[in-house]
C-alpha cells in the first residue's frame, strides 16, 4: 500500500503580499492594482507594475513575478523594450525563438525575486506556470487564436533557472495597455 503524501498548498495570498512589498519596498517599483482593459490582465512601463483587480491570487502571482522580469529586462536591455511590444499574429516565425528566450529570461528574474523574499517551495509551480504560458503564447503569435490558457498546463515542466538580477536604474516607459500581455 502506498503512504500518503500531503500535496503542499502554496499560500497565494500570502506570497502575493510578500513579492509585492519587496518589489516595491528594494526596488522601489510600485505595484498598483486597478481595471486594467480586457483583454490584459497586467500591464508594465518599466517603473510600475499594474495588475487586474479581478485576479485569482494564484494568477496575480505569478504575474507579478513574471511582470517584474519583464521591468528588470526593459531595465538593463534595450533590445528587450522593443521584443516586449505588440505583435499581430500570425508572427513571423523567425521571431519567434527570441520572444520565448524574452518569457524564459524574465521567468528567470520572477524566481529569483521568489528567492530572494524566501519562497523557495513554489519552483516548480513557477515552471509549470511559466511552461504553461509560453505554450499558450507560442499557440497566440502562430496562430492569432486566443486558446483556453488553462489546455496548455502540463506538471511537472523542467525547471526555470534562476537568473541574478542585475542592478539598474528605473525607467519609465509607455503603458502597453495594447501590449502582449494577454
Amino acid at each position: 500500500m502506498e503512504a500518503f503524501r500531503p500535496i503542499r498548498v502554496i499560500p497565494f495570498a500570502e506570497y502575493c503580499e510578500r513579492v509585492k512589498d519587496y518589489i516595491e519596498g528594494a526596488y522601489g517599483i510600485p505595484v498598483i492594482t486597478r481595471d486594467v482593459p480586457d483583454p490584459l490582465t497586467g500591464d508594465l512601463n518599466g517603473a510600475e507594475i499594474h495588475v487586474d483587480y479581478a485576479l485569482t491570487p494564484e494568477q496575480r502571482l505569478f504575474l507579478l513575478a513574471h511582470l517584474f522580469g519583464h521591468t528588470v529586462q526593459w531595465n538593463v536591455k534595450p533590445s528587450a523594450f522593443e521584443l516586449g511590444q505588440p505583435r499581430q499574429p500570425p508572427v513571423e516565425e523567425e521571431a519567434i525563438p527570441a520572444l520565448m528566450e524574452y518569457e524564459k529570461e524574465a521567468a528567470g528574474y520572477a524566481l529569483s525575486v521568489f528567492h530572494e523574499v524566501g519562497i523557495t517551495d513554489a519552483d516548480q509551480w513557477l515552471s509549470d506556470y511559466t511552461a504553461c504560458d509560453m505554450a499558450y503564447l507560442h499557440n497566440y503569435y502562430c496562430t492569432g487564436t486566443k486558446s483556453n490558457f488553462r489546455s496548455f498546463w502540463k506538471e511537472n515542466t523542467p525547471h526555470i533557472e534562476p537568473q541574478p538580477i542585475p542592478a539598474f536604474t528605473v525607467t519609465k516607459r509607455s503603458l502597453r495597455s495594447d501590449g502582449v500581455v494577454i
